[in-house]
């Protein structure tokens, strides 16, 4: 879920998940595998914060629960 999200502010702002995390200082392909590993805090918050959201913005689509709480 929420690398489909990093993907989808990437082309909203003309950009890559490679350049994303080349200007966020993340390792080369980390954030592919959000989805199967538990990225720290402080690397959601870097993309968060690079995107102008907040985390809670990016890891709930818009800040709204899926499951509608």
């Amino acid at each position: 879920m929420i690398v489909e999200r990093i993907r989808k502010l990437c082309a909203e702002h003309g950009t890559n998940i490679m350049r994303l995390e080349q200007a966020t200082g993340i390792t080369n392909g980390n954030i592919r595998r959000w989805d199967e590993n538990v990225p720290s805090v402080a690397k959601v918050k870097a993309v968060a914060d690079y995107f102008g959201v907040t985390v809670d913005e990016l890891l709930t689509e818009g800040g709204t629960d899926v499951g509608g709480r």
